[in-house]
């Protein structure tokens, strides 16, 4: 019995095509997704964060939470401590002054949207708002940055 050539063809078509699919179907890594990106930038801030800029600082603790807020909590040596905390739909804008071995990274907001409470024990409480957070950092790439604030931009939607 004789097959046609067109037969043939066609079924290589169907196969060529069928491998190709495939490739391109696997070749894509799927998208980073919401735990993921919180972890990434939790473990960017705590790795890349300053605290040698205040010498008395005893421990602190900065944190972006998975129901978007930016959290810094210092407690000094004195036993004094600062607070600051903002939710990221407020997030306006933000500016890295430094080099990649040492720098700032301002968080500004739309408005005084930035909470800071200050404990001391003999004054007791002071509540402000502030329109700006600087955090010193260390040992922080431009890549880095540019996904942190892309992490920052995702959360502040996410959070409209």
């Amino acid at each position: 019995m004789i097959k046609s050539v067109l037969q043939k063809t066609k079924n290589r078509i169907i196969l060529i095509g069928l491998v190709l699919l495939s490739l391109l179907h696997f070749s894509f890594k799927p998208a980073v997704d919401e735990a993921q990106l919180l972890a990434w930038s939790n473990k960017r801030l705590t790795a890349s964060y300053d605290p040698s800029d205040e010498p008395k600082l005893k421990k602190w603790d900065l944190e972006l939470t998975p129901d978007a807020f930016i959290r810094l909590r210092k407690t000094y040596q004195n036993g004094k401590q600062e607070y600051y905390s903002f939710q990221l739909h407020r997030f306006d804008d933000m500016n890295y002054l430094g080099t990649t071995s040492t720098g700032t990274l301002q968080l500004k907001t739309k408005a005084d949207d930035i909470i800071v409470q200050t404990y001391d024990d003999p004054k007791g409480d002071v509540d402000s708002m502030a329109t700006q957070l600087n955090l010193p950092l260390k040992n922080i790439e431009p890549e880095q940055l540019d996904s942190l604030v892309m992490a920052l931009n995702y959360f502040k939607a996410k959070s409209l």
